[in-house]
């Protein structure tokens, strides 16, 4: 037999080999296996069965082993590469890698552990005579004969004071035996675990819950492809849905994949998906980038294998090897940390609702604030959408209360980090013993450096932005390419004491909140706070409980956080996403205000939302204040259409740069000659221009964007054209097909 099979190991090329007979039976298309290669043996994945060479079969070598007795891709998973390298204009190969985690592809083991029990029992003058002759020995067979199931070796020896010299020799007489058992280590099964809100016996269902069901139920019971749009309030019980899918999936036999936008929500959905299904035997697999290698090795092994049916993570989840998938669910599906912004640049989101078409399957897409783009596929009749209008149990929705910042900085003369209103709110809130959540998306305690006297801005010499201060560790840090140095204590320029930090992060909200409630218990959720492996998980276990008053934090804490006690969120500053050179600034304005004030009043008590901004007559603002969703849309989507925006086509966003901006501009000058030339009316191009952001990592940016509504014919031309061009080796170009950012 002969099989076509894409290496992993370079080239992006289809190699053929023949199949020893030992091997027949168990090779198959997705089958990961080894094979010699450029004088080594390297993986490769199966990719074509009863292929046709070019050359005769008797020169082709033969494959050394195959990896696992399991197809590592289903055959869903192959067609779905297939499509994204068509779609994101990128390698098979690298598509191949995306899919399979590095645990795997480096070959690692389950890993195995070692225990000892009793072979046979022992007669009294046999025993004697074993503890004159070998003491040691005799000592080793009693313990182990007191044991009602056989102990790991390791603890045995540990606590004996013995060696494996001894195991050896009891071993060897046929009183004791040794077992290999392997030990699977599953993620998310700590004591911070515990502290997850669990509910094994399902709620009751509200009417509109119920409607939602059984529209669901019916396109899991039709055994074909189809997208839902759940478009709830928060609030309205949209994971008691997610969780009676699942439900209804594993009663059928089937797999099912639970996709949450960011690392900060897997726990908690990981406590609701075990609470719920495990007393029924089903595993839930944890699948995303911060677990250990053998974590990851070990939830893939349960997928692949058929041992687990049920994975929840992040959005490389969506490539789990899910057997018999019948069900994909996409929490917060408006969220834009479902797009990958490394390659393969793929959207997590759209990648699910195509594997759910070759699987046919069901997309449940979920939101309280859905993107325009799955509204108006909504609305067209693509998805069926549903309903949840009012929160569970019919809580009220928390009152939003706009600050005008322009107020408060006049009354205060300066900057003001917390307006009268907040202050005010978060004592009555310490005072009652409920909790405060802040949030502001941007970490470090200010934005820029700026001398009084000679008006200089500290710059990074690498990229175009300015640094942040962090006082933290006293330094001056760039967020892009991570240069950082000792914060001055007099100006670089002119050698001036007059420096001031202008703008505010999470770290100038941490001080001013301890100066406010230097009693409260306060915690910082960011990325430098969250450097330690599972700290977020710790942190968000101890809020939950109580230990902490106020939360602080970015956008990991502003979506998808159930907390009870919380009865207060404050939004620092709601200025920071809407004053972006990028079309859908005003939609992440709006979502954001919305999930983020979704975070109060989720108990017993009434919430309520401080938006502190300079700019509160914005439409996002307003909409987001009554909470109008369909007013917003409306008013988004005229916008939309008259200037041609998503969702009416769609983007190619084609980057080039290097460390010259004439040659990189001349290069892009003569490439957009060609791409019209080739494409002529199909697309309309937009630039080149240099990008907001025109240096990072002292290489200068270029843009041009792509307006089409056929991608894939599009990108292949463009491919194409790639292929026949020559590039200098410092000029670079990367292609992200429906980017989520403009900068």
């Amino acid at each position: 037999m002969i099989v076509g099979v894409q290496p992993l190991a370079g080239f992006d090329k289809r190699l053929h080999y023949r199949v020893p007979e030992t091997l027949c039976a168990d090779v198959g298309c997705g089958s990961l296996v080894r094979v010699p290669l450029i004088n080594r043996h390297r993986l490769a994945l199966v990719t074509e069965m009863d292929a046709i060479p070019d050359c005769a079969p008797a020169k082709l070598k033969l494959i050394s082993s195959i990896v696992h007795p399991f197809p590592a891709l289903t055959p869903d998973l192959l067609e779905l590469a297939e499509w994204m390298r068509q779609y994101y204009a990128t390698r098979l190969e690298t598509v191949y890698e995306t899919m399979i985690p590095v645990a795997v592809r480096k070959g690692l083991r389950v890993k195995q552990e070692k225990y000892l029990g009793v072979s046979r029992p022992v007669p009294p003058d046999e025993l004697a005579e074993l503890r004159k002759k070998a003491p040691r020995q005799a000592r080793l067979y009693e313990f182990l004969h007191q044991q009602f199931r056989p102990q790991k070796k390791s603890l045995v020896l540990t606590r004996l004071g013995l060696t494996a010299a001894v195991v050896a020799a009891l071993v060897k007489r046929g009183l004791a035996r040794e077992e290999t058992h392997p030990v699977e280590r599953t993620a998310y099964t700590d004591s911070w675990a515990a502290a997850e809100l669990v509910t094994s016996a399902p709620p009751r269902l509200n009417s509109d819950q119920e409607a939602v069901v059984r529209t669901v139920s019916g396109g899991l019971a039709a055994h074909k492809f189809s997208v839902h749009l759940l478009h709830g309030v928060t609030g309205s019980g949209k994971t008691e849905v997610y969780l009676r899918a699942v439900e209804e999936t594993l009663a059928a036999g089937c797999g099912a994949i639970y996709l949450v936008p960011e690392v900060a929500l897997t726990p908690q959905t990981v406590a609701r998906l075990r609470g719920r299904f495990e007393a029924a035997g089903h595993r839930t697999v944890v699948w995303h980038s911060h677990l250990g290698e053998g974590e990851r090795l070990d939830g893939w092994m349960a997928l692949a294998s058929g041992a687990a049916r049920v994975v929840v993570g992040a959005r490389s989840a969506v490539f789990a090897p899910v057997r018999n998938l019948r069900l994909i669910v996409v929490d917060e599906e408006h969220e834009p940390a479902y797009k990958q912004d490394e390659t393969p640049r793929y959207h997590g989101r759209d990648v699910a609702i195509y594997r759910a078409k070759l699987a046919r399957a069901v997309c449940l897409l979920g939101s309280a604030t859905p993107s325009l783009e799955s509204t108006a596929n909504a609305r067209s009749g693509k998805y069926l959408l549903s309903e949840l209008p009012r929160r569970v149990d019919n809580k009220r929705l928390p009152d939003i209360q706009i600050v005008d910042m322009r107020i408060e900085t006049m009354r205060s003369r300066g900057l003001v980090t917390l307006s009268r209103l907040l202050v005010n709110h978060m004592l009555e809130r310490f005072e009652r013993r409920e909790q405060t959540i802040l949030f502001i998306n941007r970490r470090g305690y200010s934005s820029s450096l700026l001398c009084q006297a000679c008006g200089h801005v500290e710059e990074c010499p690498h990229c175009s932005v300015t640094l942040t201060y962090h006082r933290a560790d006293e330094t001056l840090k760039c967020h892009l390419c991570g240069h950082e140095w000792a914060a001055p204590a007099v100006c670089p320029q002119c050698r001036s004491p007059k420096i001031r930090w202008r703008g505010m992060g999470t770290q100038r909200v941490e001080e001013a909140v301890r100066r406010l409630l230097p009693r409260a218990r306060l915690e910082r959720m960011d990325t430098d706070a969250m450097s330690k492996k599972n700290r977020f998980r710790q942190i968000l276990a101890e809020f939950r409980i109580g230990k902490i008053d106020v939360l602080i934090g970015t956008q990991m804490i502003a979506k998808g956080l159930d907390f009870p006690n919380v009865t207060l969120v404050g939004l620092v500053d709601a200025d920071l996403s809407m004053h972006v050179p990028d079309f859908r600034a005003n939609e992440r304005t709006f979502q954001l205000l919305v999930q983020v004030a979704g975070r109060a009043g989720r108990g017993d008590r009434a919430g309520e939302v401080v938006v502190q901004t300079f700019t509160p007559q914005s439409d996002a603002i307003q909409f987001a204040r009554r909470v109008d969703f369909n007013g917003f849309v409306e008013a988004e989507l005229a916008m939309r259409r008259k200037f041609g925006y998503p969702p009416f086509r769609h983007l190619i966003h084609h980057l080039f740069r290097g460390p010259n901006p004439e040659k990189i501009l001349f290069y892009a000058e003569h490439w957009v000659k060609k791409v019209e030339a080739a494409l002529g009316g199909q697309v309309e191009i937009r630039g080149p221009a240099a990008a907001p952001i025109e240096r990072v990592k002292d290489e200068y940016r270029f843009q041009i964007w792509y307006f089409t509504a056929r991608v894939t014919a599009v990108v292949a031309v463009l491919v194409r054209l790639q292929g026949e061009s020559t590039w200098p080796d410092d000029v670079r170009q990367v292609l992200d097909v429906d980017p989520m950012s403009l900068v």
